[in-house]
């Protein structure tokens, strides 16, 4: 399985209505973080499990959840985390 369908797979336990990820490491070629095998990714993410949560919560529950992949297949993670009521409006 692929880095971005582990971290698919991983998210998932967060009941999303939508995730949206995209794989950006090609536009980070011979970065430093890239040579370690670190990918760079940006995640749009709408979950229930976000309401009451700040954006800083939030944050650190998507961390939480992809666990070790965050220190090492993941390099880079650029996260819009979002409740249904806020993508709704």
């Amino acid at each position: 399985m692929n880095i971005p369908d582990q971290i698919r797979e991983k998210l998932a336990v967060l009941n999303p209505q939508l995730l949206d990820l995209r794989d950006d490491s090609a536009k980070h070629a011979g970065h430093a973080g890239a040579a370690s095998g670190g990918g760079h990714y940006r995640l749009q993410i709408v979950s229930e499990r976000f309401v009451g949560l700040t954006s800083v919560a939030r944050h650190r529950l998507v961390y939480e959840t992809l666990g070790e992949m965050m220190r090492r297949e993941i390099h880079a993670l650029a996260i819009e985390a979002r409740t249904p009521g806020e993508a709704a409006s």
